[in-house]
């Protein structure tokens, strides 16, 4: 996918100025990033959108409803990357967790990004990997954007009973999976901010009875390190297993100089933690249910950070352990 294209960026703007399209820009990129699970491959989709926006205007296209028009080409353009990008799914090393989408503790952050993308949570959008690529944009669009069948038919190009079909299909294996789309409400929030803040001292100060207490039963930890960055090699269950690896993480980073922030990752409660020099380490979400921590994501792998800011190297590995 291309992402910079000469002379057809002020195309794209005078286009979006005649047809008011750009105030769609939010909801186009959260369609896209539910779709692909990363901001930059969402951010090109939209952009090749716009430019594909403007092709039909220049060739006498008349655009009644660009809202439709735009959420059509998203959607099309995402299925297309997605069976692209199947086989790199299958050979990612080690576990594969979205791209952050990052909101500071004190509401900064890319608004588009965070309008609506923040409500599709890491679990979430893994569960939709075990999706097929029309399978997850109907229930996408269905399930997180609320389209009626009809629109959702148009959109695809498939019958509305099939697209009914569909989404019982997809909504019944996301639902196997454990859950079903999980927005937090603002009460749920506040206490999220709160537990988050409690967890991070917990584990930064190494109180195994305190992170003990607030950690699901049968709580579970991921890392995504892509092969590149340092990351459990693979998903850790049992409290005492998890708040012991988390402990040591964070006393290892701790004397490397790195820090943490809070942050709103995804719609959950998190922190960003940077070096000394302030570059990007790792992203952590806290995935939160009935006032405890089911389930810590943590994205160390350097290529999903970069959206974030300049990239630490003190998690790297080394670049022949990472190759091997």
């Amino acid at each position: 996918m291309t992402t910079s294209r000469p002379g057809t960026l002020l195309d794209v703007h005078e286009a979006v100025d005649e047809t008011g399209a750009t105030a769609y820009r939010p909801l186009l990129f959260s369609i896209a990033y539910g779709m692909t699970g990363s901001v930059g491959d969402a951010e090109d989709i939209v952009q090749d959108a716009f430019v594909g926006l403007t092709r039909a205007r220049q060739a006498g296209t008349t655009i009644t409803d660009p809202k439709a028009y735009m959420a059509k080409a998203v959607t099309r353009l995402g299925i297309d990357h997605l069976r692209s990008a199947r086989v790199r799914r299958e050979t990612y090393v080690g576990d594969w967790l979205p791209e952050p989408v990052v909101v500071s503790a004190d509401g900064q952050g890319p608004a588009e990004h965070a309008e609506l993308a923040d409500s599709l949570s890491m679990a979430f959008l893994v569960l939709l990997e075990s999706l097929s690529p029309v399978e997850r944009a109907v229930f996408v669009l269905r399930e997180v954007f609320g389209y009626g069948y009809p629109d959702v038919a148009r959109i695809i190009g498939k019958t509305e009973v099939n697209c009914r079909q569909i989404f019982a299909r997809a909504r019944q294996r996301v639902a196997a999976g454990g859950q079903v789309r999980d927005v937090v409400s603002p009460p749920a929030r506040r206490r999220g901010e709160e537990l988050a803040r409690r967890f991070f001292e917990a584990a930064a100060g190494g109180d195994m009875d305190a992170l003990l207490g607030m950690l699901a039963p049968d709580v579970v930890m991921h890392g995504d390190g892509g092969g590149k960055a340092q990351a459990i090699a693979k998903p850790a269950t049992e409290p005492l297993r998890v708040a012991r690896m988390l402990v040591a993480g964070l006393r290892r980073v701790q004397a490397l100089g790195v820090a943490h922030r809070p942050a709103w990752v995804n719609g959950r409660p998190g922190a960003v933690m940077y070096d000394a020099e302030g570059r990007v380490a790792a992203v952590v979400e806290l995935d939160i249910v009935d006032g405890v921590i089911q389930a810590v994501h943590s994205v160390a792998n350097p290529d999903k950070l970069r959206h974030l800011g300049p990239v630490s190297d003190v998690g790297l590995l080394p670049r022949t352990q990472a190759t091997e």
